[in-house]
C-alpha cells in the first residue's frame, strides 16, 4: 500500500499539513489533534465504496453508528475541496492508548474492563433489535459466515488441512447442538445492531474511560449480530494477548451486568468462528506463521478442559468473592465462569446488583423462602454452564449441608469434578470487612454473621478431601504477557 495518492486527495492532504496512513479500505490523514478518514473507491465481495455517493453514505452512516458510544470522538463530515469525496473527521488520540497496547504493556486493569462490560451491556440494551422478520441471527445466517472461512484457510494453507478439517467437523457438530439455542436467542431479542468488530484495537482509553471506536459500517450482516458474538471477539482477542485472566474477568463482568446466561451455550461457538476469522485474515495476508497460531488458539478454545464445579463456603465477610473472582483468573484458558448469589438473589427480585433491598437480615429478599428460590437458580444455571462445557464457581455462603449436597449430586449427576473453596478469616476481620464493606452486592451486616455464627453447619469429615486451598487474592489483576 505504497501506491502515490490521488491528486485530489494529495491536495487535501497538503491543505491540511496532515501525515498519510493508509489501510485496505481507507486513507487516514493526521494533524495535529484531528483525523480525517476517507474511504477507497473500492468493491470488494465485503464492502461496495465504488460511487461516490456509496463513499458518502458509509460516511454519514459511520459517524452516526459511531457516535452512538463516542459521540466525543466522531466530530461530523468534511467535502473534500473541488471533488464528490466525503471525510469522517474524528479527534485524534494517542495510539498507545488503544487497548491491544495497553494490554500488550501488562497495564490493562480488571476495573478497566469491568467499566468495559459495564457499557457493552448498556450500549446493547440501548441498541435497535432485529425483527423476526429479518434474517440476521437466523441459525444459518450465523453457520453459513463460519463456514465461509474454511475455503481461503485451505488454499493459503494446504499443509495444515487436518487441522482445518478437524475444525470443520467440530464448527458443524457444535453448531447442531447450539442450533436451538441460536433460535431462540434471536426470538428472545438477543441480536441487536451491534459495534460488529469489538477487538482490542478497536477500544481505546480516552480521558480515562474505555471507549469503542470504529464499528463496522459496511455491512449489515456482521453489525447486526448476537450480543455474545460481539463479547466474543473481545474475550478472544484477550485469549490471543496471552491473558486468560483477563478474559475470564470480562466473560464475568459482562455476565454480572447483563444476567445473559442464555449466552453461555453459544460462547465458545462464536469465539472459535472470531479465531478463525483472524485465521483467514492472516493467510489472505500472507502471513501463514500467524494464521497458524490463530488455528491452535480455535483448537484450544474448541478443547477445554473436563469440566469442574466448585462451591466457596463461609460466613459472612470471609472472603468467598475475592476467592472467587481469585479462582476463574487462575482458569488456564478461561473455561471458567462465575455465579454470585448476592447478585443472582437481587436479579430475582428485580433490583440491579449494586441496589439496595433495604430488608431486615431475615426478612425481604432475605427470607426463607427467597434463599430456597435464590439457590434453586443458582442450580439450575450451574447444571446449563456445565452442560455448555464450561467450569462453574458458585460464590454463596453454602452454610447449610443441604446446599452443599444438592451441588455435590449435580456434579456427580454431570460427570463433573466437584470441589469446595472453604474460606475464613478471624472473627475481627470479618466484622471489619462488614463494617467497611462499599460499592458491592452483598448486603449483609455484623448482626447477620452473628446470626449465621448461631446456626451454621460446619464442614464434614467427608467434605474436608474436596476443599481446595485458598488462592492469592492479588492473582491476575496486573500481570505481565505470558
Amino acid at each position: 500500500m505504497t501506491a502515490p495518492l490521488p491528486a485530489w486527495l494529495e491536495a487535501f492532504r497538503h491543505r491540511l499539513g496532515a501525515e498519510v496512513v493508509e489501510t485496505h479500505i481507507s486513507w487516514l490523514l493526521l494533524a495535529g489533534d484531528t483525523a480525517w478518514k476517507l474511504k477507497k473507491p473500492l468493491t470488494l465481495p465485503f464492502l461496495d465504496y465504488g460511487t461516490p455517493a456509496l463513499r458518502r453514505h458509509f460516511c454519514t452512516e459511520e459517524l452516526r453508528l459511531n457516535r452512538r458510544f463516542a459521540p466525543g470522538l466522531y466530530l461530523g463530515l468534511d467535502a473534500v475541496d473541488g471533488t464528490e469525496e466525503w471525510a469522517v473527521r474524528m479527534r485524534r488520540f494517542p495510539e498507545s492508548q488503544r487497548l491491544d497496547h495497553v494490554c500488550t504493556r501488562g497495564e490493562l486493569s480488571l476495573e478497566q474492563l469491568s467499566q468495559l462490560a459495564r457499557l457493552v451491556v448498556a450500549f446493547h440494551d440501548a441498541a435497535a433489535v432485529a425483527g423476526p422478520d429479518t434474517r440476521f441471527g437466523e441459525p444459518a445466517q450465523v453457520l453459513a459466515p463460519a463456514l465461509d472461512n474454511f475455503a481461503p484457510l485451505r488454499a493459503r494453507l494446504p499443509g495444515q488441512a487436518p487441522r482445518l478439517d478437524a475444525l470443520e467437523a467440530w464448527t458443524r457438530a457444535e453448531f447442531a447442538r447450539i442450533e436451538p439455542t441460536l433460535a431462540a436467542r434471536k426470538a428472545g431479542g438477543r441480536i441487536r445492531e451491534c459495534h460488529g468488530d469489538l477487538h482490542l484495537g478497536n477500544l481505546v482509553l480516552l480521558d480515562g474511560q474505555v471507549c469503542p471506536f470504529d464499528c463496522i459500517e459496511f455491512s449489515d450482516d456482521l453489525r447486526w449480530i448476537d450480543v455474545a458474538s460481539e463479547l466474543a471477539f473481545t474475550y478472544m482477542d484477550l485469549l490471543d494477548h496471552r491473558r486468560p485472566d483477563l478474559a475470564a474477568w470480562l466473560l464475568d463482568a459482562w455476565l454480572h451486568e447483563s444476567g445473559d446466561f442464555s449466552a453461555v451455550p453459544v460462547l465458545r461457538f462464536y469465539s472459535v468462528y472470531k479465531a478463525l476469522v483472524r485465521a483467514k485474515v492472516a493467510a489472505l495476508g500472507g502471513a501463514g506463521l500467524q494464521a497458524s497460531g490463530y488455528l491452535a488458539l480455535a483448537e484450544s478454545i474448541a478443547t477445554p478442559p473436563p469440566p469442574r464445579l466448585t462451591i466457596t463456603f463461609g460466613l459472612s465477610g470471609s472472603g468467598k468473592s475475592t476467592q472467587s473472582g481469585a479462582l476463574l483468573r487462575s482458569s488456564p484458558g478461561a473455561t471458567t465462569l462465575r455465579l454470585r448469589s448476592d447478585v443472582e438473589r437481587k436479579r430475582l427480585h428485580g433490583l440491579a446488583p449494586l441496589e439496595r433491598s433495604h430488608s431486615t437480615p431475615a426478612g425481604g429478599i432475605y427470607t426463607a423462602e427467597a434463599t430456597r428460590r435464590t439457590y434453586a437458580l443458582l442450580h439450575a444455571t450451574a447444571a446449563m454452564v456445565l452442560d455448555a462445557g464450561w467450569s462453574v464457581v458458585v460464590d454463596a455462603a453454602f452454610l447449610k449441608r443441604h446446599e452443599r449436597d444438592s451441588f455435590r449430586a449435580l456434579a456427580a449427576e454431570r460427570g463433573a469434578d466437584f470441589a469446595i473453596l472453604a474460606c475464613s478469616a478471624p472473627l475481627d476481620e470479618m466484622r471489619h470487612r462488614l463494617e467497611t464493606r462499599q460499592h458491592d452486592a452483598s448486603e449483609a451486616t455484623v448482626e447477620v454473621l452473628e446470626r449465621q455464627l448461631d446456626w451454621v453447619e460446619p464442614l464434614a469429615t467427608d467434605e474436608a478431601p474436596l476443599c481446595i486451598p485458598m488462592l492469592d487474592p492479588e492473582q491476575g489483576r496486573r500481570g505481565p504477557r505470558a
